[in-house]
């Protein structure tokens, strides 16, 4: 159990929130959310201890063992994996390497032999004969082989690594688990495996995740960091925002029968409060208006920006004809004679391991690429935009600010080319006041891609192309990006990390193995689901 106690949190003056009382309980898992900067990761780091909080206290019971995901992708590089995942439980290590020291002596004597029996019994207490199996099995769940334990950490790549990490946290049965942002870089079969192990585990666990499929999976508590302070809410993510919605509409209906009735009881004073013969419901009616109050708002630091692609012109029924591409990137070939066509309302996520195959493939089709072999072709009504996955090359060598970058875009009329227009527009997307005058060579990764959205929409396309458009997005941003495509009237071809992005917008899924392209013509939850099965019987096999 973590029992918080009155804590508060201060930064240079700031508060991000303040007077928390919240309890942890064991066979929960508690997702954590919040606007970007609103202190999220930075209360995670207060109920691991890293951080101590202005006031109060965060109060674990001593023989509690906490594991937490660890973000150094380099700290463990001079271990092995097997090292690496049994250091989650850092006791049973120190027990095995003072063993192997003591069991390694040439002068090993009688103290070291009553020594090394005593950690012997507390290394088969702690299940440690069981250790490599369970390494084993946690990292073939994530999809690894067993091959590489006794690989070191820094022959392998990013992605590897992370799932070691993850590993690590999970090992041991901890409990107490904390993750931020846990599938972060995952594949979806081991996004799947991890839903799973959460959904059976009796620990007390807390995530931080951008990832609404995930947070409604998993979690049976939400917790809001907001309005400077963090409420629990039962229930998941789903369950917190539909109610949250419907809590503000009340207060929206509620605050505006107050205004009707404050501006109704007004007129009535105004106009009876010098007639004698209506002076004493005057006066009844001004001590009422006296109480009426209009109940503010809380002011929220979560902002929804405005997402909505309209076409300028409706496509015809020739979208696009793609017939034997190939293409060899670094040596590899990544597309290996893929063809398919697009049809009249098409929303189709490119999904698979290799994302450099679905990156290379929207290369090809936006021209910034060649293909080795084969051809595309474009319907003669169709007009496309592009949310590419790395758009440093818009912002990077870029000394305009945002209405001038904007400005580059915009249509030769008079009106779109007003600052008025721009900054309008900007507002939309959460850029007001002097932000708009800020350099885009310094923006944050969410900024520049609702800058590249912003972008997009004054196109007019009627077919979009989006490359990991969620990336650096926080889940208000998230939400109103899917809700503008899913309204969006024209072709989609889309890749997403995101299960809920792409579930409620494909109605098309294709695959990408070993450079082929298969088209499943499915949702993505019977794509998910065919996947599934696959990982089980690979299991079992």
């Amino acid at each position: 159990m973590i029992t918080v106690n009155d804590v508060s949190l201060n930064f240079s003056g700031q508060t991000l929130f303040k007077h928390v009382d919240l309890k942890f309980t064991p066979g929960n898992c508690y997702g954590i959310i919040g606007a970007n900067g609103a202190g999220k990761t930075t209360f995670l780091r207060i109920l691991s201890g890293d951080l101590e909080p202005t006031t109060g206290e965060v109060v674990i019971s001593k023989d509690q063992r906490m594991s937490v995901l660890k973000q150094d992708h380099f700290q463990y590089d001079q271990y092995t994996v097997l090292d690496t995942v049994i250091m989650g439980n850092q006791r049973l290590y120190d027990i095995m390497k003072e063993k192997d020291a003591l069991y390694a002596k040439e002068d090993f004597t009688d103290e070291d032999g009553v020594k090394a029996s005593e950690l012997e019994a507390e290394f088969a207490d702690m299940d440690g004969w069981e250790a490599e199996s369970d390494v084993s099995r946690l990292i073939q769940g994530l999809g690894l082989s067993e091959d590489i334990l006794y690989s070191e950490m820094s022959t392998l790549t990013a992605k590897e690594k992370v799932k070691v990490l993850l590993a690590q946290a999970l090992f041991g049965k901890p409990d107490i688990i904390l993750l931020d942002e846990p599938t972060n870089h995952l594949d979806i079969q081991a996004i799947q495996w991890l839903e799973d192990f959460i959904l059976e585990c009796e620990s007390l666990i807390i995530v931080v995740s951008h990832d609404r499929h995930f947070l409604n999976t998993v979690c049976t508590n939400i917790v809001d960091v907001d309005y400077g302070g963090i409420k629990m809410y039962v229930g998941n993510y789903e369950f917190w925002y539909e109610s949250s919605q419907m809590m503000q509409r009340l207060i929206r209906d509620q605050n505006k029968k107050k205004e009707e009735k404050i501006k109704e009881l007004q007129e009535f004073v105004s106009r009876f409060s010098a007639n004698k013969s209506k002076s004493k419901q005057a006066t009844a009616r001004r001590k009422l208006l006296d109480k009426l109050t209009v109940e503010e708002m809380p002011a929220s630091s979560r902002r929804y920006p405005f997402v909505g692609f309209k076409m300028d012109r409706e496509p015809g029924k020739e979208i696009l004809a793609v017939e034997g591409l190939t293409k060899t990137v670094d040596g590899r070939k990544v597309l290996d004679n893929v063809s398919f066509r697009v049809n009249k309302g098409d929303k189709i996520a490119f999904v698979g391991e290799d994302e450099i195959a679905t990156t290379t493939l929207f290369k090809i089709l936006m021209e910034e690429l060649e293909p080795d072999e084969g051809t595309f072709k474009w319907g003669t009504t169709i007009t496309t935009s592009y949310f590419p996955l790395d758009n440093s090359a818009f912002f990077n060598d870029c000394d305009l600010n945002l209405v001038d970058w904007l400005g580059q875009y915009t249509a030769d009329n008079a009106e779109e080319n007003t600052e008025s227009f721009k900054r309008s527009f900007l507002g939309r997307m959460l850029f007001s006041g002097d932000d708009v005058y800020k350099p885009v060579k310094v923006l944050s990764g969410g900024e520049k891609v609702r800058c590249m959205l912003s972008r997009m929409m004054l196109f007019g396309s009627n077919v979009l192309v989006l490359d990991q458009p969620t990336n650096h997005l926080d889940l208000e941003s998230i939400t109103a990006v899917n809700n503008g495509l899913i309204d969006f009237k024209g072709v989609v071809l889309f890749a997403s990390h995101d299960h809920e992005f792409v579930e409620t917008i494909a109605d098309r899924i294709m695959e990408f193995v070993d450079g082929k392209l298969i088209d499943k013509m499915c949702t993505y939850d019977d794509y998910i689901s065919g996947q599934r099965d696959e990982m089980l019987a690979r299991l079992k096999g």
